[in-house]
Formats: structure tokens, C-alpha cells, sequence
């Protein structure tokens, strides 16, 4: 039998800024995978992460 997944999914988080600058330090964009609740956390989900290619901490948001 196969167990129920329950209500935890993967999602990929992206660098906001690396998508919308062209002048960046090299080129690429920053991505992390983690996991949420989606019946605690419906909206799309916002985190502030490193990013090695802007070289700082920047927001990074929900993608599909």
C-alpha cells in the first residue's frame, strides 16, 4: 500500500534580483529547494536567503 504524501511539498525558491539585473557579478540565478505546509502557508512563500551571484542576502520568492 502506498502511504499518503500528506501536505508537505517541494518548492524552489529564486533570487528576485538576479532575474531583473542584467549587470550582475556572474552570470546565473540563485535557486534553493525546501518544503512547506501548504494548508498552513497557501500564498506563495517569500524568504531572505544568500545569493552567491549578488554576493548578499536578497529576497527570494516562490516559483512554480
Amino acid at each position: 500500500m502506498a502511504k499518503n504524501k500528506g501536505t508537505r511539498i517541494l518548492i524552489t525558491l529564486e533570487c528576485t534580483e538576479c532575474r531583473a539585473n542584467l549587470d550582475k557579478r556572474k552570470p546565473g540565478v540563485s535557486r534553493y529547494m525546501t518544503q512547506k505546509n501548504r494548508r498552513n502557508n497557501p500564498a506563495r512563500l517569500e524568504l531572505n536567503k544568500y545569493c552567491p551571484n549578488c554576493n548578499r542576502h536578497t529576497i527570494h520568492k516562490e516559483i512554480k
